[in-house]
């Protein structure tokens, strides 16, 4: 049997088509369908895909349990700093006081942690706690659900108008929240003096209710985002790939959650700074305050990237500050707010690096450009000639083994 039937040989002018090589270039560089066994370069990008936060197991978090036991030693220190310093410090009536202080700063960490989890860090925590407390300053003698409901209403909208500008523009969190705290910080400017609290509800009455609330929702909160599928709910604004692709529809609702609930906990500790306050509301920007909220939350083991964080660390790490607080009150360090918040700051940024460093997890799957999933358009055939030739140079021999001396016709 000669060779040069056409089972065994490739004609030159047969249609590249059918040439192996260039249909293995084009199953690895062409197929957007997703059924080959794909192993080319091509980015999730260039198909149209959207990048999801990865979803590659249940992140550890035996990291954040051990920071936590941390945050308890040093909580435990201060406290004893404190007992040593002033015991009454830590005796009613001081003790309403101190606690009142700590649901306030709770209140806005409670919602930085929140607004990180989402992927939209909130800078205009403290210049809205603020103007709460101008509002409650100048309307407390009208009772306390007409001077604060108003305020209440006022931060859900501009968080509504914020989020949407965040999900039609897709624009970073951060500096949307930023516009929001200028604004805030705007009618916070209109009052050129400080204003005396009109209202008399003294909220120190009430000091361990609104503590536990505080300690309630930070716990729950927390035990909530262990769970894989809530925080992955929470964290599809996490950047993955390029930071302005869109992430989808999916992520419209964590974002509107994150950005209400966190304004709505600023409003509430503005509430609390200016019926605790033993003098006037000082015209100020407020934004030491959302430096300190944001970093208590990430020095509490919630990351700054977003969706991974801890169980019991904004509450201790809220305990601790507001102790370290009532120290450097009563030993006179004379500490400014914005060197603490720049402190914190910086040690949370410490804190995201080790979470996202070893927090990851455990076990994971293949990148998105592997794609194992089984052909089902092609079927192999003997039929179908193989060839080793190099894509960039077709084979272009014109000997036959059946011509010259050794051919089948001698």
């Amino acid at each position: 049997m000669a060779y040069d039937e056409a089972t065994y040989r490739r004609p030159g002018g047969e249609p590249a088509d059918n040439d192996p090589a260039a249909y293995r270039r084009r199953v690895q560089f062409e197929d957007t369908t997703g059924n080959t066994l794909d192993q080319s370069p091509r980015s999730p990008s260039s198909t149209g895909a959207i990048p999801l936060p990865d979803t590659d197991g249940r992140d550890r978090l035996g990291i954040h349990l051990g920071w936590e036991v941390i945050l308890l030693v040093v909580t435990g220190v201060l406290g004893f700093f404190l007992f040593r310093e002033d015991a009454a410090a830590l005796q009613r009536p001081a003790l309403d006081t101190l606690l009142v202080t700590g649901a306030s700063i709770g209140l806005l960490t409670l919602g930085a942690g929140l607004s990180l989890r989402a992927g939209v860090p909130n800078l205009a925590l403290g210049p809205v706690a603020l103007a709460a407390a101008f509002q409650y300053a100048e309307n407390g003698d009208k009772g306390l659900a007409e001077s604060v409901v108003p305020a209440l209403i006022l931060g859900a909208a501009g968080a509504l108008a914020v989020a949407l500008l965040v999900l039609v523009l897709h624009v970073p969190g951060w500096a949307a929240t930023l516009v929001a705290g200028l604004a805030a910080i705007v009618f916070v400017q209109l009052r050129p003096e400080p204003v005396v609290v009109q209202g008399d509800w003294d909220p120190t009455g009430q000091a361990f209710i609104l503590f536990g609330a505080f300690a309630g929702l930070a716990l729950l909160g927390g035990m909530l985002g262990a769970i894989s599928p809530i925080r992955r709910f929470l964290g599809r604004m996490r950047p993955v790939g390029d930071p302005a692709l869109r992430r989808g529809a999916a992520a419209a609702l964590p974002v509107l959650l994150a950005l209400v609930l966190s304004t709505l906990f600023a409003v509430g500790a503005g509430v609390l700074i200016a019926a605790s306050a033993d003098g006037p509301v000082v015209p100020d920007t407020g934004m030491e305050w959302s430096g300190i909220a944001l970093g208590l939350a990430m020095l509490a083991g919630t990351s700054a990237y977003g969706r991974r964080g801890g169980i019991f660390g904004t509450l201790f790490a809220v305990t601790a500050l507001t102790l370290f607080l009532d120290f450097a009150n009563r030993t006179d360090l004379n500490i400014a707010l914005f060197a603490i918040a720049a402190s914190v700051l910086l040690g949370g940024l410490v804190v995201t690096r080790i979470v996202e460093s070893y927090a990851s997890p455990a076990s994971s799957v293949a990148g998105p450009d592997w794609n194992a999933a089984p052909s089902s358009g092609t079927v192999w055939s003997p039929d179908l000639p193989e060839t080793w030739n190099s894509p960039s140079e077709p084979a272009k021999r014109s000997d036959r083994w059946d011509d010259g001396p050794w051919g089948a016709g001698r």
